[in-house]
C-alpha cells in the first residue's frame, strides 16, 4: 500500500510561506555581515579580539532585551504587525551606520547593531513560529529548515558584498561601512511597505488543559526547557566560530582577511545552505529529532579535529561543520515548539532570547584566542556548545522525553 506524502505547505498558506520566508533572507544578511565588520573594525581601529566581539555582544544582546516585548507584541497585534514593527527597527539601525561612518565612532557603530538586532527580534519571533503553523506539525521542522535556507542565502551573499568593499586584494581595510548598511536600508524599507499591503492570515490555537480542566503552564512542558537550552548552545557555536572564521583561516596563514570572507561564503555558507535544503528533503522522510542527532554528533567529530591543528584536515572539517550545524537552529526551534497550542507566541520569544549565546560566545572564544594567542585553542568554546546540543539530542531520542 502506497503512503500518501504529506504536503510541506498547506495549499491556503502558499502565498503567506513565501512572503515570510522572503524574511529569512532579510536577516541572513544582516547576521553574515557582522564577520566581515568583525575584522574590518580590528585593522580600522586597532582593537583586540575581545573588543571587536562586541559587534557581535551589542547586536545579540538586542535579541535578548527585546526579545519578551516581541512576544507581548506579537501576542497581542497578531504576526503581520510584528513583522511591520520588525523591519521599520532594522531599516532605522541600518540608517544609523551614516552617522556613525561620519563621525568614525566605534560606538556609534554598536548602538546602530543594538537596534538592528531589536528588530531582528520582531522579525524571528514572528516568522519563525508562523511558519511552523502554515501545514501539518509532521513537517514542521521540515517547513522551517526549508524556509531558513533562504537564511543561508542571506549568509552567502553578505560576506562576498562586503568582504569585496571593505577589504583591498592585500587585505587592507578600505571602502565606507555605511553603504552596504544605507543599501540594505533601503530595501528593508520597501519590504515593510509590501507587508503593509498584504493580509496574513492568523493562526488560532486552543488552550491546553489537563485531564481535570487545569491550564498547562509553559514550563511544565520538558521538551521546550531542554530545547531552550539547546538553542542557546546551539547559538554560541554557530555565532563564535562565523565571528573568528577569517580570524583564524588568516591566521593559519592559508590566506589573506580578503580571500577569506570569500571562502566563507562560497565555503562555509554555501554548505550551510545546501545542508538547510538538503536536510528539509530528509526530513520528510526520517523523524527531525534522528536527524539532529546525526548532525550534533558531525559538529562535535569535526570541531574535535579543528582542536587537534591538522593543517588542511581542519580546515576541511571547519568547512563541513557548516553542513552539519545548518538545520540545528530550525530543527530544535520547531521540536521545542511541538504541542504549545495557545503558549506558542510566548514560547516563542523565550526561545528567541537564545541568540544571547552571541553574547556569550564570541566573548569567550575571543578571551581564550588573546590570552593563548592560538584561534586553535579558542574553538574549545564552541566544541563544548555543540556537546549540549548533542546531550540535547540523545535526550529527545533515546530518553522519551514528551512535550
Amino acid at each position: 500500500m502506497e503512503t500518501k506524502r504529506i504536503s510541506l505547505v498547506s495549499k491556503q498558506y502558499t502565498l503567506p510561506f513565501i512572503l515570510v520566508t522572503s524574511l529569512f533572507f532579510l536577516w541572513g544578511f544582516a547576521h553574515a555581515i557582522l564577520d566581515v565588520l568583525n575584522k574590518h573594525f580590528q585593522e580600522v581601529l586597532n582593537i583586540t579580539k575581545t573588543h571587536s566581539a562586541f559587534i557581535q555582544v551589542t547586536m545579540y544582546m538586542g535579541y535578548f532585551i527585546m526579545a519578551i516585548p516581541a512576544g507581548l507584541f506579537i501576542n497581542r497585534f497578531g504576526y503581520r504587525k510584528g513583522v511591520v514593527f520588525g523591519l521599520l527597527l532594522y531599516g532605522l539601525g541600518a540608517f544609523l551606520f551614516i552617522p556613525g561612518q561620519y563621525y568614525v565612532s566605534f560606538n556609534a557603530f554598536l548602538f546602530a547593531l543594538f537596534v538592528i538586532g531589536c528588530g531582528l527580534t520582531f522579525l524571528e519571533t514572528a516568522a519563525n513560529p508562523y511558519v511552523t503553523e502554515l501545514g501539518a506539525k509532521e513537517t514542521a521542522a521540515s517547513r522551517l529548515n526549508f524556509a531558513q535556507s533562504f537564511n543561508g542565502l542571506g549568509c552567502i551573499c553578505a560576506p562576498i558584498l562586503t568582504g569585496l568593499l571593505l577589504f583591498s586584494d592585500d587585505s587592507q581595510p578600505t571602502g565606507n561601512v555605511a553603504l552596504p548598511y544605507a543599501c540594505m536600508g533601503v530595501v528593508v524599507l520597501l519590504v515593510a511597505i509590501v507587508f503593509m499591503r498584504v493580509k496574513l492570515p492568523e493562526i488560532e490555537h486552543q488552550t491546553e488543559v489537563d485531564s481535570q480542566g487545569h491550564r498547562v503552564g509553559l514550563w511544565s512542558h520538558k521538551l521546550f526547557i531542554f530545547g531552550l537550552i539547546a538553542l542557546f548552545a546551539y547559538e554560541v557555536s554557530e555565532i563564535s566560530i562565523n565571528s573568528f572564521f577569517i580570524n583564524y583561516v588568516v591566521e593559519q596563514g592559508w590566506m589573506n582577511a580578503r580571500r577569506a570572507s570569500l571562502i566563507l561564503s562560497f565555503g562555509g555558507l554555501s554548505l550551510f545552505m545546501a545542508g538547510r535544503f538538503i536536510g528539509s528533503w530528509i526530513m520528510q522522510r526520517i523523524s527531525a529529532e534522528r536527524m539532529l542527532l546525526y548532525c550534533s554528533i558531525g559538529t562535535v567529530l569535526t570541531t574535535t579535529l579543528i582542536l587537534c591543528d591538522l593543517g588542511i584536515i581542519s580546515l576541511i572539517a571547519l568547512l563541513c561543520g557548516y553542513a552539519f550545524e545548518a538545520i540545528m537552529f530550525p530543527t530544535i526551534f520547531a521540536l521545542s515548539l511541538r504541542g504549545l497550542g495557545s503558549h506558542t507566541k510566548r514560547a516563542s520569544s523565550f526561545l528567541m532570547m537564545s541568540p544571547v549565546g552571541g553574547v556569550v560566545g564570541p566573548l569567550l572564544m575571543g578571551y581564550v584566542a588573546d590570552i593563548t594567542s592560538s584561534m586553535v585553542m579558542s574553538f574549545i568554546v564552541p566544541w563544548i556548545a555543540y556537546a549540549v546540543v548533542l546531550m540535547y539530542a540523545c535526550r529527545i531520542v533515546f530518553g522519551k522525553v514528551r512535550s
